[in-house]
């Protein structure tokens, strides 16, 4: 298997930003370089200033973008020894010369420079008396057509096109069709550049447009003079006659893995340019690592798949930078099980962060497995990625050290996807069945529009188990710890009944949002067969609704669902079913509450809120930020009966929004608790229209406590981990 790279940091995005200026290094002749460098990028398209840069650096040669052993593999690849090579802008590096040696000695040199076409046939004159040197612009060419079978640039396209200018693009386009007329039939143009997102873009639409296939071989990082690093790619353009009706030249992205490798076909002009873009990414990403931590800032690439270019593994670097280690506490890989991705300790940057305090290394990385793809064993795991983590080391690692693959039981996990489907609402989704630590399985429903979020989850049981009796979950807060071990356990080859467990809340915020039902004070306490009406917003798979249906045995429930999809969703997948008391609107929650409210012949003891925006790039992913909008609060307040009771599931990271949306819900609501749910962003809020309640009182946990009991005692199996009194031990009066 063998990998792409597509690098990313989710607060720095790491481009590669060059000037138009490709820093020269300091080879030969180093003291000279840096004086010699022009004022202004546009200084590389002149003339004048190549035929004065030559003249003063002399004979010291100039090694554009690497020597010949930096690029050997490649030209080797494409070019024949028989074959009559030109070479534009040759300066007076020594390519030529070296590939001269090896036996190419069809060899033909341009360059617009008298002094240094001077020079090099002077140098040459003896010692390789077939080499050719004439002075000349690639972009008016004195060759006669088809005469050459290869055009070899190293860096002479890069220094042309200084820029987007109208006289510039003309003199691209002169150079490149000079260079499609000398070419033979069958015939390539070997470009070696750093593939600045302009030229890279000029080069690969131009010859594609043609009808050339294109290659392009990532060839090597380069150290900078500043200490940066670059890459340099080589872009292999083959002359094919033009494709009927225009057609599109093949487009190929080449790996690492030597020509064993098989390339990766692409379908688009804009694919390529991004895997060229990605693999300058993880250049700078690899040379920032390289110098040392990541200062704090959440880095991450992912690796492909080169058959598929699906997405195979994301790896998340987590530095300690305090952490001084001994010798074996330098760097560790920590695989997540397939399917756990989404929890907190793992897919959020807070949770990866203690995951790195708590496993106690300098840099950890922590890799997540993505679903479609198949994964044989932990084993195979490490050897696939060996090679590629090691690159990102923290410097200072000391030669020949063992880095330990680290996981939670050893076990790489479960993952089996049920079905898929695309939602007009909500996109594509998926439903996947995944094991969880405690042995269970579960079923989720995910939205890969965000494939980090678990939409919805319900336990699985054996249909034999359905009654009662089902294996006691550990409490998530543990779960999320995380337990280092590098054993490997068996993966079990079946799943196991599709049959799900509604007495279950997998999710904190339910158990959460159900014990704040205890705000609804009645005398001696509140029970479970209280006659209570629910209008709960979010349906996701059902759950919450439905524990409130089985629990509260005297309650209704409408929920509001604006996506059909997801309604069909959870009466297949996830056991959702109605009747009298259960019933499913198909409606937007925003509409159908203004209009509720407006017709006055709607009231509710509770209203919940527990539905997701579909907006991933806000701080406030649930609920959309309409639903805390103070007109439409008010609507909420009047559905409200005079002891009713609003609770809200409020994920927000962006600490001001936040703030900001907790005021409004003030304003509209004299009293408002909150509740944290330990480990998660996720915040319940429980407002009501009373002020009765001055503190959080002795009476609020009993009232907790007699409502568990009562729960207990419904016939119906209760989990020993729905602690009500201890879900609202940290309520606080905001």
């Amino acid at each position: 298997m063998s990998l792409e790279i597509v690098s990313q940091s989710n607060r720095s995005h790491w481009n590669v930003e060059l000037d138009g200026i490709a820093r020269p290094e300091t080879d030969k002749g180093a003291g000279l370089t840096m004086n010699l460098l022009p004022k202004c990028s546009k200084e590389f398209n002149s003339a004048e200033y190549w035929e004065t840069f030559f003249k003063k650096r002399g004979g010291n040669a100039f090694e554009w973008y690497g020597t010949y052993v930096d690029h050997c593999a490649v030209l080797h690849k494409y070019i024949k020894r028989n074959d009559k090579v030109l070479v534009v802008g040759c300066g007076n590096s020594e390519l030529s010369e070296q590939m001269y040696d090896v036996g190419y000695q069809s060899i033909t040199n341009i360059d617009i420079s008298p002094a240094v076409i001077s020079h090099m046939k002077e140098r040459n004159r003896a010692r390789r008396p077939a080499m050719a040197f004439a002075k000349m612009d690639v972009g008016q060419m004195e060759f006669a057509d088809s005469q050459f079978q290869v055009v070899l640039d190293k860096g002479t396209l890069d220094a042309i096109m200084t820029d987007e200018s109208e006289g510039t693009l003309r003199k691209v386009e002169e150079m490149f069709g000079e260079i499609g007329r000398v070419l033979r039939l069958g015939g390539r143009f070997l470009c070696i550049s750093l593939a600045q997102e302009h030229i890279a873009r000029k080069a690969v639409r131009y010859f594609s447009q043609q009808g050339w296939p294109v290659r392009v071989h990532a060839v090597g990082e380069r150290a900078e003079a500043g200490g940066g690093q670059f890459v340099m790619f080589t872009f292999v353009f083959t002359k094919f006659k033009k494709l009927p009706g225009g057609g599109q030249g093949i487009l190929e992205m080449c790996g690492e893995g030597g020509d064993q490798e098989k390339p990766l076909r692409l379908e688009s002009v804009e694919q390529l340019l991004e895997a060229v873009k990605e693999r300058q990414r993880y250049a700078l990403l690899r040379n920032h690592l390289t110098k040392g931590s990541s200062g704090g800032e959440s880095l991450s690439l992912t690796l492909c798949d080169r058959q598929s270019g699906k997405p195979r593994y994301s790896i998340y670097v987590v530095d300690q930078p305090s952490i001084k280690p001994a010798r074996a506490n330098n760097f560790a890989i920590f695989i997540v099980p397939q399917g756990r991705e989404a929890e907190w300790i793992f897919g959020t940057d807070e949770g990866r962060k203690q995951l790195g305090r708590s496993a106690d290394f300098k840099r950890l990385l922590v890799v997540s497995l993505h679903r479609d793809q198949h994964y044989q064993s932990m084993e195979a795991i490490q050897s696939e990625l060996s090679g590629k983590v090691m690159e990102l080391a923290p410097s200072g690692l000391p030669p020949g050290q063992q880095v330990p693959f680290l996981s939670v039981g050893g076990d790489i996990g479960v993952r089996k996807v049920q079905h898929r489907g695309v939602s007009d609402a909500s996109g594509e989704y998926v439903i996947e069945d995944v094991k969880g630590e405690d042995g269970n399985y579960y079923r989720h429903l995910v939205f890969l529009s965000n494939v980090n979020v678990v939409q919805s989850e319900s336990k699985l049981l054996h249909p034999a188990s359905k009654s009662g009796n089902s294996t006691q979950k550990k409490k998530k807060k543990d779960k999320r710890k995380g337990r280092l071990c590098s054993e490997v356990e068996k993966t079990p080859s079946s799943m196991p009944g599709q049959v799900i467990d509604k007495s279950y809340l997998c999710c904190d915020h339910h158990r959460v949002m159900i014990a704040g039902l205890v705000f609804l004070r009645r005398k001696g306490g509140f029970h479970a067969d209280a006659g209570i009406s629910l209008l709960v917003v979010g349906l996701g798979g059902g759950s919450l609704p439905l524990f409130i249906h089985d629990y509260f045995s005297q309650s209704t429930v409408d929920t509001v669902e604006i996506d059909p999809e997801v309604v069909e969703v959870a009466t297949k997948w996830f056991e959702f079913t109605q009747d009298d008391r259960m019933r499913v609107i198909v409606a937007d929650g925003l509409h159908y509450i203004r209009t509720l409210a407006d017709s006055g012949s709607g009231s509710y003891d509770v209203v919940m809120f527990d539905v997701d925006s579909k907006d991933t790039t806000l701080g406030m992913s649930c609920p959309p930020p309409a639903f805390l909008e103070q007109a439409f609060l008010q609507k909420v307040r009047s559905l409200l009966a005079p002891q009713g009771l609003f609770v809200l599931n409020l994920v927000c990271r962006d600490r001001a929004l936040r703030e900001k949306a907790v005021e409004v819900i003030k304003l509209v609501f004299p009293l408002v608790c909150l509740q944290k749910i330990e480990g998660e962003v996720n915040e319940i809020l429980y407002c009501q229209l009373s002020t009765e309640l001055k503190a959080v009182s002795k009476d609020l946990l009993e009232a907790g406590q007699i409502l568990e009991d009562d729960l207990k005692k419904t016939g119906k199996h209760w989990d020993q981990t729905y602690r009500l009194a201890e879900m609202l031990e940290k309520v606080t009066i905001v």
